[in-house]
């Protein structure tokens, strides 16, 4: 695998303690992505962990791992797109976003269907959410696809929180992500990816889905946990049946 001298670009200035460059090799680009703190192994650890758990063709999977003294080298097919927030240590660019929120609505309907269902296989694989923001999100606007990346943070659940906070965007993270002790399981889940529905259904002339689909990102989202769908499951059901179109991919049933 060519080193990063020889990158056609290099992505360093991130706050996750990961190196990630792009490269040319066997006729193909791939993105390496490596630790440079130990912040950084650790969470390419649990990278290789997620990714041996979770199979789902939304979800981009490293083709290869290399183990080194400064852990895991994970390599990855390089996938041409945009990413919705592209976010470094100087601030965030959400020009992507703002272009997918103008899309017509049945596009926008079948990226988010996309994004559930690569969650409903995070749930059957025991895992649950964190760090999942509108960075995590690659669309390619001229084949009209989803991908979701950098998933590293995904944790088995349910945990306690060890921390004073978890990683993450305040603008997608649920309350107990921010409390020492608390209880973070798929109930957790649920409200990061109510935020993520909210977020890419809205617009700068306001919400764009229908007052059912309104009435299921409430609920994704209440403050209380106990309060929201009881598990990804629940919520996708309710999504899909929520009143989109007929043949939109949301009237699917909600199964793994």
């Amino acid at each position: 695998m060519p080193s990063i001298d020889s990158a056609f670009v290099v992505f360093g200035e991130q706050d996750s303690g990961c190196l990630s460059y792009g490269v040319e090799d066997a006729g193909g680009r791939w993105l390496v992505k490596t630790a440079i703190t130990a912040e950084g192994r650790a969470s390419l650890d649990r990278a290789c962990a997620v990714h041996a758990a979770v199979h789902h063709p939304a979800v981009v999977r490293p083709v290869r791992t290399v183990h080194g003294p400064a852990g895991p080298t994970l390599v990855y097919p390089w996938y041409d797109g945009d990413l919705l927030n592209h976010a470094t240590v100087h601030g965030a660019d959400r020009s992507g976003l703002i272009r997918f929120q103008q899309l017509p609505l049945p596009q926008v309907e079948e990226a988010l269907d996309a994004i559930l269902d690569a969650h409903l296989a995070v749930s059957a694989a025991g895992l649950v959410a964190v760090d999942l923001y509108d960075g995590c999100f690659l669309y390619d606007f001229s084949a009209g696809r989803m991908r979701l990346i950098d998933l590293d943070e995904y944790r088995p659940g349910s945990f306690l929180l060890d921390a004073e906070r978890l990683p993450g965007s305040r603008r997608y993270m649920a309350p107990e992500e921010f409390v020492r002790g608390a209880v973070i399981d798929e109930r957790t889940t649920v409200h990061l990816l109510g935020r993520t529905l909210h977020h890419l259904l809205d617009s700068p002339e306001g919400w764009r889905g229908n007052d059912d689909q309104r009435r299921v990102v409430d609920r994704a989202t209440r403050a209380a946990p106990a309060a929201r769908h009881s598990d990804v499951p629940a919520l996708v059901g309710a999504w899909r049946r929520a009143g989109c179109r007929p043949g939109c991919p949301c009237r699917r049933s909600a199964t793994p």
